[in-house]
């Protein structure tokens, strides 16, 4: 294929789900967007007020990045399992993208596009919600790390929600991951709490949860403060991000969960 047939290969599946997701905004924004104010009102208003700071500020601003990263992850990862879950049985337009001259990587990128759109556009309302709750101390570099760590951690969940959407035989493999994975891993990498207030026991059994560097990652964007070092929480997003691209090409260039 020529770069310009790549393209509109990549855009089309790219522009297809992007559609999708507007037309049914109901389903695919307002949910998290809803349950985020939820949050701010219990965890942050309410038990806020008796919690005090955390980390030198008060607790509504500490578990604003938790929160904003939960609702990018939850989407990005959602969106990009049941996007081709949908094509592989319902729509059966997989079938049509197997047998043409895309590239691999071409169809990755077009999956998984979907996947960190929305999961940016989320993010993105809950924050600009968090803004009537509390305000947040953010700067020009803030910004650019928050910007950063918010895009790469979409990224690397529309990848996993890739394979998710690869393997899963009915829609219940498609919902099991995140409520039974994803949702305990978010809760208890740090979005409540910091990781020094647990018993070391229970830390070093934080320090095993992928989820934990990508939250102290972006809340140090925000608060220029976190649990561990920033570098720390690059490297293992880097780390997931190679190993799942790796991971999809393979079941893709090979047809592993594809071809019923």
């Amino acid at each position: 294929m020529t770069g310009l047939q790549m393209w509109i290969s990549f855009y089309t599946m790219l522009r297809k789900d992007v559609v999708r997701m507007f037309r049914i905004w109901v389903q695919t924004f307002l949910p998290s967007v809803m349950t985020s104010m939820l949050y701010f009102l219990v965890f942050g208003t309410v038990l806020g007020s008796r919690i005090g700071s955390m980390q030198g500020v008060n607790y509504m601003t500490f578990v604003v990045p938790g929160l904003v990263m939960l609702a990018i992850v939850m989407n990005a990862y959602s969106n990009t399992s049941f996007t081709f879950f949908q094509s592989k049985f319902f729509a059966r337009s997989i079938e049509e993208i197997l047998v043409s001259p895309t590239p691999p990587w071409v169809m990755i990128a077009g999956f998984i596009a979907g996947g960190v759109v929305r999961g940016m556009i989320v993010g993105t309302l809950v924050m600009c919600i968090a803004l009537f709750f509390t305000h947040i101390p953010l700067t020009l570099g803030g910004v650019t790390i928050i910007f950063s760590f918010a895009l790469l951690s979409a990224l690397v969940f529309a990848l996993a929600g890739l394979v998710n959407g690869i393997y899963a035989k009915s829609i219940d493999g498609i919902n099991i991951v995140p409520t039974f994975v994803l949702t305990p891993l978010v809760y208890l990498g740090g979005v409540f709490y910091s990781v020094h207030s647990l018993p070391t026991w229970w830390q070093t059994i934080t320090y095993m949860n992928p989820l934990f560097y990508l939250i102290n990652g972006f809340r140090w964007g925000f608060l220029g403060t976190s649990d561990i070092s920033p570098l720390l929480s690059a490297s293992v997003l880097a780390t997931l991000i190679a190993t799942l691209v790796g991971i999809n090409w393979y079941f893709i260039r090979t047809g592993l969960g594809l071809k019923q």
